[in-house]
């Protein structure tokens, strides 16, 4: 499933919060930031036309804890749970991760190329990481994503769609479909939209 980009009017319930938005260097305010290592120089002259949203949790249905940003750091032990062993070597990150909670945590600046998609094809062009923007929603694919995931996400898309020229959002399982399975069908793309439409002034 899929969500359109367009679309820019704000909820009553954003209006009193500070806006993000996204600076030249590609980084998100208001956002922790926690620097991934693992990113590099996007092509030369490659417009960011994409976002892919995904999910995560580590260990696999357990939030609220450091794994996330350990495996995304390369700091992730593998004697730290049995699931851990298999990743621990693995070298990920993406854009964004917003938690269950709303916070939204940034890893690597907009304007580089995050390691998140892999090997993917979104309407006839491959490595999707080249031209895409990665966002980890902190979830598993059959455990409803929190309300204030939701906002925040909604908040973020439009700051993207602001400093890039956003044509499209897609689910990881879109651009790589077979191989990957989230953000899974506990996500509401239809919420999304909503959220994403301007509302009549």
């Amino acid at each position: 499933m899929t969500a359109t980009a367009r679309g820019g009017g704000r909820p009553p319930a954003e209006i009193s919060r500070p806006r993000l938005a996204i600076d030249a260097s590609g980084r998100a305010a208001p956002a922790r930031q926690v620097r991934s290592p693992n990113r590099d120089a996007r092509p030369p002259g490659t417009a960011v036309t994409l976002l892919v949203v995904h999910g995560i949790s580590l260990p696999p249905g357990e939030f609220g804890g450091d794994g996330i940003l350990q495996l995304f750091t390369n700091r992730l032990d593998p004697r730290g749970h049995p699931y851990y062993a298999a990743i621990a070597d693995m070298r990920v990150s993406a854009h964004f991760l917003i938690r269950r909670d709303g916070e939204l945590v940034q890893f690597v600046g907009c304007n580089e190329r995050a390691w998140h998609a892999g090997e993917s094809r979104w309407k006839g062009r491959t490595h999707c990481n080249d031209f895409s923007v990665g966002i980890e929603l902190e979830g598993a694919d059959d455990v409803p994503y929190a309300a204030a995931q939701y906002t925040m996400l909604a908040r973020l898309v439009r700051a993207l769609r602001r400093a890039y020229p956003i044509a499209d959002i897609a689910g990881h399982s879109d651009v790589a479909p077979g191989r990957k399975t989230d953000p899974g069908p506990a996500f509401d793309w239809a919420r999304l939209r909503r959220l994403l439409t301007p509302r009549a002034r």
